[in-house]
């Protein structure tokens, strides 16, 4: 293991990084048989970012994801009942069964509500830092968006904003290089992201190595700043989605990206490179552990009811 980290730390992640990989292994195995009713986006292959960055967050801080957002959710703390109860449509879910994986939220965990619009979340986690920064406090929040979120107007108008205002916020890019099925190749002029953000003044960091604890490292040196007042960071991750864009499976045979892409990806896969720096009765506790409440979970959301049929004329504006 690194040499700065404790055997502690290591568990910590890896019992973390483990449970968002398998409990996204069970929404796949479980999503063809119809008993999840919303889309599934899932993060297989990007977990390493948000569990790298939430392990650096203190309890009072917000996140705020994505609707690739599971893994943002579950390093956050939410509540991983209510989040299958919520895919499964159930009156129990995080959302009350209305919104589905693409609209988490758990305010106990402070998880933002994450959107199905791409970009919309980025200005509503800068109006968060805007209110922790007018009540002095040393919180932050967390910004998670992908590269395809980055080409929103939203975007800038929130990067020139959090500048002037110096804002207590880390944008937290999880570039996996497709927006859906379209390559950054065709969608970016030049791949010099950071450069553009960083002229609002922003201090930016890349991470490509795909290596979790880099990406920790980097995070929380940005965070001591960001605590100190020193306005808004930006760091850019450089991940792989394993999985097509909506759904359970691999898409590798429609054409838009070749298998071999992935597979570089694959090898540099943080789950088993945690795995072999602990003790194997020790990993073997933590697996046991996330395989009994990832099954709590779904017993949860197969046991809990459906909405009542009222239900529909609740939280209704007009």
């Amino acid at each position: 293991m690194p040499s700065e980290y404790t055997q502690e730390t290591i568990a910590r992640l890896y019992r973390s990084l483990y449970f968002i990989r398998r409990f996204e292994e069970r929404v796949a195995a479980i999503y063809p048989s119809d008993a999840i009713k919303s889309p599934v986006h899932l993060s297989i292959g990007q977990e390493f970012i948000s569990v790298a960055v939430c392990d650096i967050l203190r309890a009072d801080d917000v996140v705020s994801g994505t609707y690739r957002g599971h893994a943002a959710y579950l390093a956050k703390g939410g509540d991983p009942k209510a989040m299958m109860a919520e895919m499964y449509g159930k009156a129990t879910g995080c959302s009350a069964g209305r919104g589905g994986s693409m609209h988490l939220i758990d305010a106990n965990a402070n998880v933002m509500g994450a959107s199905a619009v791409v970009g919309t979340t980025i200005p509503i986690a800068a109006g968060y830092a805007l209110a922790m920064k007018r009540r002095k406090t040393d919180r932050i929040v967390a910004a998670f968006f992908g590269d395809g979120a980055s080409e929103e107007g939203c975007f800038y108008e929130t990067l020139n904003f959090a500048a002037l205002h110096k804002l207590p916020i880390l944008f937290v890019c999880e570039n996996n290089f497709y927006a859906i099925h379209e390559p950054q190749s065709k969608r970016w002029a030049t791949d010099r992201f950071c450069e553009r953000v960083a002229t609002f003044g922003i201090e930016t960091r890349r991470i490509t190595s795909g290596d979790l604890f880099e990406l920790r490292d980097a995070v929380a040196g940005m965070v001591e700043k960001l605590r100190r007042g020193e306005g808004p960071a930006l760091i850019e991750c450089h991940a792989y989605r394993w999985r097509e864009h909506v759904g359970p499976n691999e898409d590798f045979d429609q054409g838009y990206r070749p298998r071999a892409e992935a597979e570089r990806w694959m090898e540099m896969d943080q789950v088993p490179h945690l795995a072999a720096m602990l003790p194997e009765a020790e990993r073997a506790a933590i697996e046991a552990e996330a395989e009994a409440a990832i099954d709590a979970a779904v017993a949860f959301a197969e046991q809990s009811p459906f909405p009542e049929a009222e239900e529909l004329y609740r939280h209704v504006f007009a």
